[in-house]
């Protein structure tokens, strides 16, 4: 009766997330006194997950599970699930596994908490801490079906090792062409660059830039940190920046431990977007932004100043610290 574990990877490459999910699990099962199985597909050094404490390690290889697709990936994590007799399953909260869940849950009969926070706080009953409102404020949740499914918040529990010498067992389910009914033609990548999604870092920038022209120092402290970059909506609705690029209520969920805004002035949908970052920057020149009465750390001044000399002491403390 393991915890099972959904690990997400890349081009056969964990990301960072699976191991923060595995940490957790971990936490789950020591308070259960029961193991983890962590389910892998088509993944690369799975003997990893050991190190953030795995017990096992179901590897699916399948040539048809390739590229993600919901329906075919529920079907195989519901046969492994049955197979271990799992009652709790765990998956991050990227946008894979939001589709993931549901499909997930109605095939094990499943209660599902998403953007949890924090390990359990009792076994029976069955409860977790979740985020609510776009994260400005928590709630309590009880799971009372027999088999429990938790989305955990990314950057919420961290990763913790824990060494456990994971055994691998190969799998292959049972999977038909009903499964694939959704089938995914093509899949664009921005290449050499962080993503939001996995970034630790997000240097964002706002109309304050006055154009795609000045977009320069925003990469440059970017690259300096090794961070990915961002917008503001109306910075993409201009054209200044892809849409790909754009964080907030209605663009892309940002949940970095660090997150850089420049010349932002804050609007609440923005604010609903990145408040799950854990430390916060406002660079303005209107101390009167919204952004800083959210902000950890402001700067009023003028971006076109102050950027390009934080970039400097930025560089002096890279080299002088590398």
């Amino acid at each position: 009766m393991s915890v099972l574990v959904y690990t997400e990877s890349e081009e056969g490459k964990f990301k960072k997330t699976a191991y923060e999910v595995v940490s957790y699990a971990r936490g789950i099962a020591d308070m259960m006194s029961t193991t983890v199985t962590a389910v892998a597909v088509n993944a690369e050094e799975t003997a990893s997950l050991g190190t953030y404490g795995a017990d096992k390690v179901v590897h699916i290889k399948s040539d048809k599970l390739s590229k993600f697709t919901a329906n075919a990936y529920a079907a195989a994590l519901t046969e492994v699930a049955k197979k271990e007799a799992s009652k709790v399953v765990v998956l991050s909260s990227s946008a894979n596994a939001k589709y993931l869940a549901p499909l997930l849950a109605v095939d094990l009969e499943a209660g599902y908490a998403s953007n949890v926070v924090a390990l359990p706080e009792s076994e029976a009953p069955f409860k977790v801490k979740r985020t609510a409102f776009t994260n400005k404020a928590f709630n309590h949740t009880e799971i009372t079906t027999d088999v429990k499914i938790i989305g955990l918040s990314k950057n919420s529990f961290g990763l913790k090792e824990a060494q456990k010498d994971a055994t691998e067992e190969t799998f292959e389910p049972n999977l038909d062409d009903s499964q694939f009914k959704v089938e995914v033609q093509s899949v664009d990548k921005v290449k050499d660059k962080v993503t939001i999604a996995d970034a630790e870092i997000v240097v964002s920038g706002g109309r304050g830039l006055k154009g795609p022209e000045n977009w320069g120092m925003v990469e440059e402290m970017a690259d300096i940190l090794g961070a990915a970059t961002a917008c503001s909506k109306p910075v993409s609705d201009m054209g200044w920046r892809p849409h790909s690029e754009h964080v907030g209520q209605t663009g892309k969920p940002v949940a970095s431990n660090l997150y850089i805004a420049i010349g932002i002035s804050g609007a609440i949908q923005h604010l609903a977007g990145i408040n799950a970052s854990k430390t916060k920057v406002v660079i303005n020149t209107d101390p009167e932004a919204p952004f800083f009465k959210a902000a950890d750390y402001g700067i009023v001044g003028d971006a076109f100043e102050v950027v390009p000399k934080l970039n400097e002491k930025l560089k002096e403390f890279k080299a002088n610290n590398s």
